[in-house]
């Protein structure tokens, strides 16, 4: 197992828990992500799930759907990522990407670990469950953001900064930088 392959590990256990906590009539309760309901961010990753291997020609085949079993369809799409993380021919897989060549693990490991804290986030907020979230995460993927420069503000990435009080917690300033209001 990789480093990449283990953080992947850490980050979906937290987003799988925010899922298995959704209680069955607030799937459709609206999140902060404007126009989606919670069923809708989880389908965003399951699709996340499937593009992001996709760019380097790497299949990801899923059959479950958010729409007729979310808690099934996560766990088929975590499990078959994993799966593709621990096999070095498919996560090592290159293409050109928006910052250069790169891989589908390295963009496992930025992107989708990104869109599983925020999302997840996303989830606890719109179905009322705590919305901690790994302090390390929080840490490691505000400083390799705040790097990345504007193209994090582009179009599908991470929308206007928010203001936040100068005493804001960490947490709320790194969710306020994605451009949601904690």
């Amino acid at each position: 197992m990789t480093e990449i392959s283990e953080r992947y590990r850490a980050l979906s256990a937290e987003f799988t828990r925010r899922v298995q906590a959704v209680p069955d009539d607030r799937w459709d309760d609206p999140s902060p992500c404007e126009g989606w309901t919670a069923r809708d961010v989880l389908r965003h990753m399951l699709d996340n799930h499937v593009n992001m291997p996709g760019h380097a020609g790497v299949k990801l085949d899923l059959t479950r759907s958010a729409d007729d079993d979310p808690r099934g369809a996560w766990a088929e799409a975590r499990d078959a990522m994993q799966a593709l993380l621990e096999d070095p021919a498919r996560a090592d897989a290159e293409y050109d990407g928006y910052l250069g060549r790169t891989n589908v693990a390295d963009t496992v490991d930025r992107f989708l670990g990104v869109d599983l804290l925020v999302h997840g986030w996303d989830i606890a907020r719109a179905t009322g469950q705590d919305e901690t979230l790994p302090a390390d995460q929080v840490r490691r993927f505000h400083a390799l953001f705040q790097g990345v420069g504007d193209v994090v503000r582009s179009p599908g990435v991470f929308g206007p900064e928010a203001p936040v009080p100068d005493d804001a917690s960490e947490q709320d300033r790194f969710l306020a930088f994605t451009g949601r209001t904690p």
